[in-house]
């Protein structure tokens, strides 16, 4: 008889150029040992895994490029580092060593804020609910603050006639620019005329007097029309709000929303064709702004002064998350899957983002599609739900990127512990800015009633 061959999957291996077509540039796969100069298989050994790792160079860089786009195009620009976007004390430090203010939308942020050495009046406080106690401390210290609705303004009002000073107040503004999906939950609505009821109120009151407009149109706009059109509205609504109460605008604030350069789920064109650079979003936001206020100077009026809340663009790419592989296998569908350290506790922004993953070292073999999967308990735990990659075997590290925005904030205490933060510093240096949690992290906060101090009651005798 005629020996059988044993039967071998069939493989596809597609021949590629490495040029440009259709849907982009064919990206070759890279290996990642260093950041920075920093080698990073040291720094799993000191730190363990998964860690994140943040660039403080690359940091510097992005603010500095940010203010560049702009500052060339408008002579008074304000950056507000949005601290709800990554605020572990480093990072909020590096950017405000940069000239970058505090934007915060919490009583927590705002007291974080002033814990890292920002006065008061270097804070915008942004958000749908500030704390009595900390808004008449915040009035107090000179911060500028943006009011969300009707009864914060009353609040405000309150604190101003106690203290018998007159307090200027900023006001969230929310409309359609016919360009993103309305955030019309925050601040006061153009289009039913809320909002110059709200100037008008301000207006009317000895205490109060309006200095600044604020609104944020939405979260990684990719379309720059959005921001020009935005910048209109602002400016008109500015010249209506100044006639009707004689009031004198000292900044329009146009928000965050600038896109990073993430892979966001269901675009087939990578970042680099897809994302607007800091110039691109600057020459749309300027252009528009400097035809709408063309007559200011010419009536002895000042330019406002204009702010931006820009977080993810900023710290996004300078940050990775370290993983190892902890177990692989096949799936019923023939797809190979390996299983991750690290998961969506760490990672939120899996939910949204096709992250770029990369082997710390050269890997061998075909590349083919894969799954990654975390180590939580959980159907829903996917950090990669295809991928092209050679085989894993266990233990080999991967990078994950960029991962600045919001997982630090977001992430999670769930069925794992958080890990170690760590920043390689200008110098090459590498410093821990957070410690990994550990089993006493979390239960030195919890308290043990004395009647269930034992896990096991004792037998009772028969």
């Amino acid at each position: 008889m005629t020996q059988r061959m044993p039967w071998v999957k069939p493989a596809l291996t597609p021949h590629r150029a490495g040029g440009m077509n259709k849907f982009g540039a064919v990206r070759p796969q890279q290996h990642q040992p260093e950041l920075d100069g920093a080698a990073i298989a040291p720094l799993l050994e000191q730190y363990g895994s998964p860690l994140f790792i943040v660039s403080e160079k690359k940091l510097r860089e992005n603010a500095r490029h940010l203010r560049r786009a702009f500052s060339t195009r408008w002579p008074k620009v304000r950056h507000g580092w949005s601290y709800k976007t990554n605020y572990l004390g480093a990072v909020c430090n590096v950017l405000h060593q940069e000239g970058a203010w505090a934007e915060v939308v919490s009583e927590f942020e705002y007291r974080k804020a002033r814990a890292l050495g920002v006065p008061g009046s270097r804070i915008i406080f942004n958000g749908p609910w500030k704390p009595a106690g900390i808004l008449e401390q915040a009035l107090l210290e000179g911060a500028t603050i943006h009011l969300d609705h009707l009864d914060e303004l009353y609040a405000v009002e309150a604190i101003a006639r106690r203290l018998g000073k007159q307090i200027p107040i900023g006001l969230r503004l929310n409309f359609d620019t016919g360009h993103t999906e309305p955030w019309s939950r925050f601040g006061f609505n153009l289009e039913t005329g809320a909002a110059m009821d709200a100037v008008q109120r301000i207006g009317s009151s000895q205490w109060m007097k309006l200095a600044g407009l604020h609104s944020h149109i939405g979260t990684f706009v990719l379309d720059v029309r959005a921001y020009a059109r935005q910048a209109r509205i602002m400016a008109e609504f500015m010249e209506a709000a100044e006639r009707e109460t004689d009031c004198s605008i000292e900044y329009l604030d146009i928000g965050g929303g600038f896109a990073s350069r993430n892979a966001l789920q269901g675009l087939y064109l990578p970042p680099d064709q897809v994302v607007p650079s800091f110039e691109q979003y600057a020459e749309a936001i300027v252009d528009a702004l400097s035809e709408a206020t063309r007559g200011r100077t010419a009536l002895g009026k000042p330019l406002p002064v204009l702010v931006l809340e820009t977080g993810r663009a900023v710290v996004d790419d300078a940050e990775i998350l370290v993983t190892r592989v902890v177990g692989g296998k096949r799936l019923p569908d023939g797809r190979r899957a390996a299983i991750l350290d690290a998961g969506v506790n760490l990672l939120f922004t899996a939910y949204w983002y096709n992250h770029e993953v990369r082997p710390m070292q050269p890997l061998e073999g075909l590349a083919e599609e894969t799954v990654l999967y975390g180590p939580l308990c959980m159907n829903i735990d996917t950090v990669r739900a295809s991928v092209m990659l050679p085989p894993l075997n266990l233990g080999d590290a991967l990078l994950i990127s960029p991962v600045g925005a919001y997982n630090n904030t977001q992430w999670m205490q769930f069925i794992q512990n958080r890990p170690a933060v760590v920043m390689v510093m200008q110098d090459g240096k590498v410093e821990p800015i957070r410690l990994a949690e550990t089993l006493q992290t979390i239960t030195d906060i919890e308290r043990m009633p004395e009647t269930l101090r034992s896990p096991f009651p004792e037998t009772q005798p028969r």
